[in-house]
């Protein structure tokens, strides 16, 4: 009998996506940040400007909390979900990547850090060599 199951280090993938992420905004609280009715802050996950996840013990909808700055939305963030999209990752697999800490990156942290420091070509171009 062949036994499928198999001991091993934890990797990163083993990692929960909601403590990867640590912040959230469920749709009300980034509706409220960005002064935007319900209906428009769904447009934005529909549209993929923003992605989601269902967090929590209720699952509810909510929005990592460092895809927002003092101004809004990161505009870099769409193109770099479609370069990502694009190479075949999935939601989930997307932002596992941009939030796992990366030490090669040019500031410390994790992708989605290097984006928030103005790093989006450098993060476009690592998405691209995943993606190709």
């Amino acid at each position: 009998m062949w036994d499928l199951w198999h001991s091993g280090p934890v990797s990163d993938q083993d990692t929960d996506l909601e403590t990867l992420v640590g912040e959230w905004l469920t749709v009300p609280d980034l509706a409220e940040r960005l002064g935007l009715p319900l209906s428009a802050v769904r447009r934005l996950i529909d549209d993929r400007d923003v992605l989601s996840a269902r967090v929590g013990e209720r699952k509810v909808v909510a929005v990592p909390a460092k895809f927002l700055d003092d101004e809004g939305v990161l505009p870099a963030l769409k193109g770099t979900f479609t370069v990502l999209g694009d190479g075949g990752m999935k939601d989930d697999e997307i932002l596992r990547w941009l939030f796992t800490p990366d030490s090669t990156l040019p500031v410390e942290g994790a992708p989605i850090d290097a984006l928030r420091g103005g790093f989006k070509t450098e993060v476009r171009r690592r998405a691209m060599e995943l993606a190709f």
